[in-house]
């Protein structure tokens, strides 16, 4: 253990009574002593100065009441000794009484400038801790890892407390020969401090009860921080996660809500879906009618598994199957099965997978497989974020069936629609009209065989004969308007050169190509035409129409334009809405632009299959 007169000033804590008391014995005996020896060679008065170390060091570490006893007990013993070894003694009392006060100022001073020096030193340690404390801070709580801060914490301990070495080390440490361990404790052993054992006990007491402390409180809050900012972490992951997946299902969602075909929702479903889940493999499935089989609808890094469009049959032990069995979320976490899918996907490095039920209604229309090759299971939220994607992907599959449903019953009408004319059209040819003209026949007949006499007679039958042959012409036009006779002999181009001849405006027909069209398109077109024709004629006012029609390889482009008043709205009025339900249910489209003034233009484009 290393002392020194410095270190004993520095202390704040004073050595025991009794220590003191037995070191003030000493100190006198042996001023005396000293004193006796030099009387020899000098004074004995000029000797009193001897006492005042004792005096000093007795009063500097063990306070000013011990060292009043000392300036006491030294002035006694001087007074005592001056009194025997002097042959004319001195008055002993004036020498007590003045070096007592002597020896007493000198032990004030003493202890002033000890307690000067204990203050200073503790100011001194104060500003060391409090730097050394600042040093800790930054170290540790500046670190985004608190492990690869703690060395460096070391260190710097070490360096400003003068220390050979220490360590801080994580979580409980056994004890060390020839070391000394402080637990730093929080919530639970943080660490351990590791200091040399050969420290003073001043050291060893200035890190008990300063430096642990302080390294306690740094580490408690370097660990809260760390937990802080953990915490921080997940959230902030969590929110961009929810806001790609928000981002994504809108996406989805648009698709779904313009009508795009499923085929594209699909392959959109299963790459956002993969995407967001940071999966490796994702694919739409649909179950066949037997129930034996499946074929893959959209996939997402899927075609070197399964080729898009390819079917199997459901196997004990997949995803597929059991989704199909449970009709509920399914995973697999391993592929152990002998069956050749599951062989297909070991042998395409496919570890695990989980299936979520595409549901239409009540019906299992398929499932949404998301894959991983990695050894560890996919999260346990994967099924609940499968959920919403499937969820889009039903309503694509819901909403194509309703589109189909929509345009196959606009078709049946349309269909029973034309059926009706033809019918009529034909009844009307094969009956009515044939009476019509047997009637317009035997009236001619009737007046030819009539004397010349009977004028007035031949007059009437004549008048009856043009009425019956008007009434015919008449006839021939509603049939003409119901199912025009001429399409079906002549084709497209007969049938629109007679519409336009029959208009009251001049028209101006343009037709490219005079391939013969499935006869539902040409229907459609024939009364797209009639129909802009008469409004024309009747509402626009139009002295000019232009119809240019483009017949190209799988597509027919129609427009007709007048120069009439415009402002034809199709809401008010059933003639182009049942246009464009006629042009729709072929899969094609009609726009109408009709501002005022500057006229009506209609377009059409229809596709067709020759």
């Amino acid at each position: 253990m290393r002392w020194s007169l410095f270190v004993l000033l520095r202390r704040r804590t004073r050595p025991s009574v009794p220590l003191g008391v037995l070191v003030l014995v000493v100190c006198v005996l042996a001023q005396t002593l000293l004193v006796a020896l030099l009387s020899k060679v000098t004074t004995v008065l000029s000797l009193d100065v001897v006492y005042l170390f004792g005096v000093v060091l007795i009063s500097a570490i063990w306070g000013l009441g011990l060292g009043l006893v000392a300036a006491a007990a030294s002035a006694v013993a001087f007074g005592a000794y001056v009194t025997v070894a002097t042959p004319n003694p001195y008055d002993t009392w004036i020498v007590l009484l003045a070096n007592f006060a002597a020896y007493a100022i000198v032990a004030v001073l003493a202890c002033s400038v000890c307690g000067l020096t204990r203050l200073l030193a503790g100011e001194v340690d104060a500003r060391v801790d409090a730097d050394l404390s600042a040093t800790l801070a930054r170290l540790l709580l500046r670190t985004p890892d608190l492990r690869t801060a703690m060395p460096a914490a070391a260190r710097g301990l070490a360096r400003t407390l003068g220390l050979s070495s220490a360590s801080i080390e994580p979580g409980p440490v056994r004890p060390r020969e020839g070391h000394v361990t402080f637990p730093l404790r929080g919530d639970g052993t943080l660490a351990t401090l590791v200091v040399p054992a050969d420290l003073t006990r001043s050291t060893l007491r200035r890190l008990r009860d300063r430096a642990v402390p302080s390294l306690e409180l740094l580490l408690e809050a370097a660990h809260e921080r760390e937990r802080v900012a953990d915490a921080l972490r997940v959230s902030r992951d969590q929110l961009q996660r929810i806001v790609d997946e928000q981002t994504s299902l809108r996406h989805l969602a648009t698709l779904v809500a313009r009508g795009a075909p499923p085929t594209e929702v699909f392959d959109a479903v299963a790459r956002e879906m993969g995407l967001n889940l940071g999966v490796e493999h994702t694919v739409i499935v649909r179950y066949r009618p037997d129930d034996t089989a499946v074929v893959t609808a959209g996939s997402w890094n899927y075609q070197g598994i399964v080729e898009h469009g390819s079917h199997w049959v459901l196997e004990p032990g997949t995803v597929t199957e059991l989704v199909h069995r449970t009709r509920s979320p399914a995973r697999v976490n391993a592929y152990t099965g002998d069956g050749v899918l599951s062989k297909r996907l070991r042998d395409r490095g496919v570890v695990s997978s989980v299936g979520c039920p595409i549901m239409v209604g009540n019906f299992l229309w398929g499932i949404a497989i998301a894959s991983a090759s990695t050894e560890e299971p996919l999260p346990p939220d994967t099924e609940r974020r499968m959920h919403d994607f499937t969820e889009l992907a039903s309503a694509a599959i819901a909403n194509a069936q309703s589109h189909a449903d929509l345009i196959a019953s606009r078709a049946r009408v349309v269909a029973a629609a034309d059926e009706t004319r033809r019918r009529i059209e034909r009844d009307l040819h094969d009956g009515t009209q044939q009476h019509l003209v047997t009637i317009a026949l035997d009236i001619r007949g009737i007046e030819v065989a009539l004397p010349p006499e009977l004028d007035e007679t031949r007059h009437r039958l004549s008048a009856t004969a043009h009425g019956v042959e008007d009434a015919l012409a008449e006839l021939q036009e509603i049939s003409r308007g119901l199912h025009p006779a001429i399409l079906a002999k002549g084709g497209l181009k007969a049938a629109l050169t007679a519409l336009a001849g029959r208009s009251s405006v001049p028209v101006e027909l343009t037709m490219g190509g005079t391939t013969r069209l499935p006869e539902r398109v040409e229907v459609s077109i024939y009364y797209v035409v009639s129909e802009a024709l008469t409004n024309a004629a009747k509402h626009a006012n139009a002295t000019a129409i232009r119809v240019d029609l483009t017949v190209e390889e799988d597509l027919v482009r129609l427009s007709v334009r007048d120069n009439g008043a415009g402002g034809a709205d199709p809401d008010h009025g059933s003639g182009l809405t049942g246009l464009a339900d006629r042009v729709h249910t072929l899969g094609g489209r009609l726009q109408i632009i009709s501002r005022p003034g500057e006229g009506t233009t209609l377009f059409a484009e229809i596709p067709y299959q020759a």
